[in-house]
């Protein structure tokens, strides 16, 4: 990646964690007021469109060596979900896991990880670069998301991609628990875009989202869903939970995390 461009991406990862702190650690109630809450979507929105415009639909993350993986690569958030379907797919080894994905396709899915792993697939080393301010590097193996999208076959309307996961966090006010993200169609057809089952040569550890979790490399970490049960195609998030695209954004992050 060029120094330009380099820059440009500390620069944004600076904005992004800058932003999602503030909201989180001290000024909840600014954060909460809605004539400055529009103005940040708005600004959200702008960025998008910049970078979008600055860089290209298509234009990658920087991609490592094998020399450069992290030695240490810290599992951040959810370690084991706290659901006891979840413990008796992991008993069995994920044997009767499956990968529903449906909404608006017009040929739903149920995806075990053999089929998963008969698409084709890609791997790429890549720099994870969290929201609380530290990155590691690490290498994902998956299906590109648009493969099996395509597999599904979208409907006319088709606009975003929301990723439900088998891990529950703590119960909030709104009583939404349940993690899910979501993504539209030009971060979902990104060629670094993968459902990845493989970290660093092996299977995907439970502590790293086994036994499929959302690669978009573009974004912040938060963005990268684990534990993966269900993919839904959308015309809009505003319906569901928070109304926000995702569990962090519904408590004040950004939906476009683009670094």
């Amino acid at each position: 990646m060029s120094a330009p461009h380099l820059s440009r991406r500390r620069l944004l990862m600076g904005l992004a964690s800058g932003a999602g702190t503030w909201a989180l650690a001290g000024c909840d109630g600014l954060a909460q007021n809605a004539q400055v809450d529009g103005v940040l979507r708005q600004t959200e929105k702008l960025t998008l469109r910049s970078q979008r415009l600055l860089l290209g639909r298509q234009a990658l993350a920087q991609e490592f060596s094998e020399a450069d993986l992290s030695p240490v690569f810290r599992a951040n958030g959810t370690q084991m979900p706290d659901s006891d379907d979840y413990a008796r797919l992991l008993e069995h080894g994920f044997a009767d896991w499956r990968l529903q994905v449906d909404g608006l396709v017009q040929r739903p899915q149920r995806l075990s990880l053999a089929e998963l792993r008969r698409f084709a697939s890609r791997t790429q080393i890549t720099r994870h670069d969290c929201v609380e301010g530290w990155s590691a590097i690490g290498q994902w193996q998956g299906v590109p998301l648009g493969l099996v999208l395509d597999a599904a076959g979208l409907k006319p309307g088709a606009r975003y991609v929301v990723f439900h996961c088998a891990d529950e966090l703590e119960r909030t006010l709104d009583g939404s628990g349940r993690y899910y993200e979501s993504i539209d169609l030009v971060d979902a057809y990104h060629p670094q875009t993968i459902l990845a089952y493989g970290m660093n040569g092996k299977d995907l550890p439970v502590a790293h989202g086994a036994p499929l979790r959302l690669r978009v490399e573009r974004q912040l970490g938060y963005k990268q869903a684990k534990y993966l049960m269900r993919i839904e195609v959308v015309d809009a998030y505003s319906g569901l939970w928070g109304g926000r695209g995702g569990f962090w954004e519904d408590r004040g992050y950004e939906w476009y995390a683009g670094i």
